[in-house]
């Protein structure tokens, strides 16, 4: 599994999107916040609760600088098909990626033992393609959407604010932690949103 720091590795994909077959790589996505979600499979039955949480969920990746690509061992065809026929699915307008031969998953490190099917995994990677996150579990449970909005926020924030730390359950507005004497401190941003 790719490392904390790591850069992304380089690859390219068919994707379904915007209702066409393209070609993307992961060069396409510097200057970005680049979420990639790995899932095992088209028609089943956790992966649409999923993928159809951040459909809704869009806007607000897409209003933090970020994109999404969700990336199963499935063929583009196959995914039209899933979007044209499922209508939580069909909400999707980040890019579904396709990894047929299982090269991607590969390159990031995600091996499942079975032959057909991706483990469930989480990147975050910065506009420079750098590993800031993630996270990968068992099939059987479904990630959390909101989870990873906050992590994509804080791994943003610290960014910004090279001398802040975010605190358990840190979300934006609430207080941080100074980096050099370890105190608890409402940042400027936060106070300028009115927080206390």
């Amino acid at each position: 599994m790719l490392a904390i720091g790591q850069k992304i590795p380089r690859f390219s994909a068919e994707v379904y999107h915007h209702g066409k077959i393209e070609k993307v790589s992961s060069a396409d996505f510097k200057g970005k916040w680049l979420v990639v979600v790995f899932y095992p499979g088209d028609f089943t039955f956790v992966c649409p609760t999923e993928l159809e949480e951040l459909a809704d969920s869009y806007e607000r990746f897409t209003s933090l600088g970020a994109e999404i690509l969700s990336i199963s061992m499935d063929d583009v065809l196959r995914h039209q098909r899933w979007h044209e026929s499922t209508p939580g699915i069909s909400k999707i307008k980040y890019p579904m990626g396709s990894d047929q031969n299982g090269k991607i998953y590969n390159l990031f490190g995600i091996h499942s033992k079975y032959k057909r099917a991706s483990v469930r995994a989480t990147y975050i990677f910065d506009s420079e393609g750098v590993l800031r996150a993630a996270e990968t579990h068992d099939n059987r449970v479904g990630r959390s959407v909101s989870e990873i909005l906050r992590m994509l926020a804080a791994a943003i924030y610290v960014q910004m604010h090279a001398d802040e730390l975010c605190p358990e359950g840190w979300e934006p507005g609430k207080p941080t932690i100074n980096s050099k004497t370890g105190t608890l401190e409402t940042s400027l941003n936060s106070s300028k949103r009115g927080h206390k």
